[in-house]
This record gives C-alpha cells, sequence and structure tokens, in this order.
C-alpha cells in the first residue's frame, strides 16, 4: 500500500510538471518572444484619458501633471471626482486654471445608493468627447511623456482594446519584491494569452478600448453588483482575439507605489477577491489549472522527499522545470522591469502559487462593498 501511496505522488507530480511545462512553452514563451515597437509612431486621433479619484489629493498633485503633459496633439483628461471628503476639489480646480484640457466630473452620495469606481467611470466616459479611451489611476503615473502616443498607436479600425502594463515602484524590501513578482507575473498570464488569441484580463492602472466597444457591451451592466471588475470583468466580457493588442514598451508604462504593509495589502487584495470566478469558463479552467497544478507540485516535491520515492527524479524534474523557467522569464523580466526579480524565482513562485489557492478560496467565500 506504501509503495502505490509513493508511486501516486510522483506520478501526480510528473502530471503536474507537464502541464506546468505547457504554460510555460505553450503560452508564456509568446510573450518572451514578442518585441514592442521601437518606432515611435506619430499618432494624431483624438484620446480622452480618464481617472476615477476618491479622496486622492495627494497623487492628484503629484501625478496628474505627467497625465497632462503628455506629448500629443490632441487629447483631454477627464477626472472624476467620486464622492471626495479631502482637498481633491481644490486641487482639481487650481489644475484647471492651468490645464484647460482637463475635464472634471463630480459624483455625489446617493443617500439611496453606494456608488463605486464602475458608476464613476462610467459617468466619466459619458462625459469624454472621444471615441478613445485610455484609463489609469490617481496614484499611477506615467512613465514617459510618451506614454499616451505609445498606448494610442494600437487603436485601429479592428483594435478595440489595448493592454498595457503596470509596474510598481522598487523598494528594498520583502514585501515590495514580492508584490512586484506577482504584479509580473500577472502581467505574463493576461499578455501572454492575449498573444495566444484568449485575452482574458486588462489592468485598470494601463487599459485602452473605444466609447463603442463600451456601449455595446452595455458597459459595466453584467458585473455592476460587483465592486472590482471594472478593469478585468470588462476585458473579460468584451475581449477577442481580433480586437486586443499589447503594449509594453517601457515608455508605455505607469508606475504606481506598491502597499507597504500586509494588512494594506489584504485590504487591496479583497477588493479583487472572487471576480475570477465571474471569468468565461474557458477563462476560469486557463487559470484553474495553472494555479492547481503550480501549487500541488510543490506539495508533490516535498512529499515524494519526504517518503524517498525517487528522489533524484523528482529534483530533477523542479530543477528542469526551473531551467525552463529562466531561460523564459529571463527576456520577460527583462522587458517588463524586473530583471532583478529573477534572483528570487525559486522562492517566490512556490509563495505565488500557495498565494493564488489560498487567496482564490477566501476569494470564494468573501464580499466587499466599497472599492475604497
Amino acid at each position: 500500500m506504501e509503495t502505490i501511496l509513493r508511486e501516486a505522488f510522483f506520478l501526480l507530480l510528473l502530471l503536474c510538471f507537464i502541464v506546468q511545462l505547457y504554460y510555460l512553452i505553450s503560452i508564456h514563451s509568446k510573450l518572451a518572444a514578442y518585441q514592442p515597437l521601437e518606432e515611435l509612431k506619430q499618432v494624431d486621433i483624438p484620446v480622452s484619458v480618464i481617472i476615477s479619484a476618491r479622496n486622492e489629493a495627494k497623487n492628484l498633485t503629484s501625478n496628474l501633471p505627467f497625465f497632462l503633459e503628455q506629448v500629443y496633439p490632441d487629447f483631454e483628461v477627464v477626472v472624476i471626482n467620486d464622492c471626495s471628503s479631502d482637498d481633491s476639489d481644490s486641487v482639481l480646480k487650481e489644475l484647471k486654471q492651468k490645464y484647460p484640457h482637463l475635464k472634471l466630473v463630480n459624483v455625489t452620495e446617493n443617500d439611496r445608493f453606494k456608488t463605486g469606481k464602475k458608476f464613476a467611470l462610467t459617468m466619466g466616459i459619458k462625459a469624454a468627447k472621444n471615441e478613445y479611451l485610455l484609463f489609469s489611476d490617481a496614484d499611477c503615473q506615467p512613465a514617459s511623456t510618451n506614454w499616451l502616443t505609445r498606448m494610442a498607436a494600437n487603436f485601429s479600425a479592428s483594435a478595440e482594446i489595448v493592454l498595457g502594463y503596470s509596474p510598481y515602484y522598487k523598494s528594498d524590501n520583502f514585501l515590495n519584491s514580492f508584490i512586484r513578482f506577482e504584479t509580473l507575473k500577472t502581467a505574463i498570464n493576461y499578455l501572454s494569452a492575449a498573444l495566444a488569441g484568449n485575452p482574458y484580463m486588462g489592468i485598470g492602472r494601463n487599459l485602452g478600448y473605444t466609447k463603442t466597444l463600451f456601449f455595446k457591451g452595455k458597459g459595466f451592466a453584467a458585473h455592476m453588483h460587483v465592486m472590482s471588475g471594472d478593469d478585468d470583468l470588462f476585458v473579460n466580457q468584451n475581449a477577442t482575439a481580433d480586437n486586443t493588442l499589447i503594449e509594453i514598451h517601457p515608455e508605455a508604462f505607469t508606475f504606481s507605489e506598491a502597499k507597504s504593509t500586509l494588512s494594506s495589502l489584504y485590504k487591496q487584495k479583497k477588493r479583487h477577491m472572487g471576480v475570477g470566478k465571474l471569468y468565461k469558463n474557458r477563462h476560469r479552467r486557463l487559470l484553474s489549472f495553472d494555479a492547481l497544478s503550480g501549487f500541488l507540485f510543490y506539495i508533490l516535491l516535498v512529499l515524494c522527499l519526504i517518503y524517498n520515492f525517487e528522489p533524484w527524479l523528482a529534483l530533477g524534474l523542479f530543477v528542469f522545470r526551473l531551467v525552463c523557467q529562466v531561460i523564459i522569464y529571463y527576456k520577460v523580466f527583462r522587458k517588463l522591469d524586473g530583471k532583478t526579480l529573477l534572483w528570487y524565482l525559486p522562492l517566490f513562485d512556490l509563495i505565488y502559487y500557495a498565494y493564488l489557492n489560498i487567496f482564490g478560496l477566501i476569494g470564494t467565500f468573501i464580499k466587499t462593498t466599497q472599492w475604497k
């Protein structure tokens, strides 16, 4: 019986190993091979940049000018002041005097229902005068004055969604390193899937789509009851292999500060828990198989070593997978401003898969009622 159990552990380990190799070689390698366009195209389509902000006076003061000072011939920046109780109103009015292409939209709290980010963004989209929309957050800062041009250059008659990348600033502590690693791994998943013709999500800190697509898909109506998901659920609902492109040139990044404590990180992630269960079934399977096989791979590896069943073969599978990860991720990490994180790969990969499964389980039972 013990021999059968040991053999079962190893066979399951081998199965998880094969599944993990499939994701690495068939999907993630597409991002490793992808080369962003170096040439800066001349683009002149009118664009509206939309930012929703609730009690973000400090961030608006420091970050909003970087959006307003983009080098671009025809654009506006629409900021929705969403029920703020701080100095956001006065900050925005002062900036409006300096930047006439800043458009302000005010949302006030209603006693009869709670407003959320989706409602605020809908008001901003309705107020936007242009067909092409780019989205970010008040705590984000574009990497360059060419951010708008780089993102807008991807729009065309067929390309209605542009998926960007938004890393966090680096600081010298363990939590920051893991947050940046998790952000990078998330980006590898959704950007690679888009290149493979199966886009399933985007990040609201750096995202673009057309106004026509928004209203054609009835906006956020299908998931308005969920506080999060203004970005990933909208993309999941509307993205196709033909209408979605990615933009990962370093000039097109938007940066923000990562959470500095576990409690603040949990609060942030709590808003996103449970959103994945509303993805299309094929996308849920895609993500679930990766998360579960990655987690079980480590558990089964330890069990094989503990029970001393083919320990060298088990370690060989681990080393082979790690080598494949290093080869593929080396190129990706360099492209996505995370090359130093490659040194943490063996440890962070284990934590990442444990984190995915634990938070995914919690998200099944937790309902969030506020977005900030």
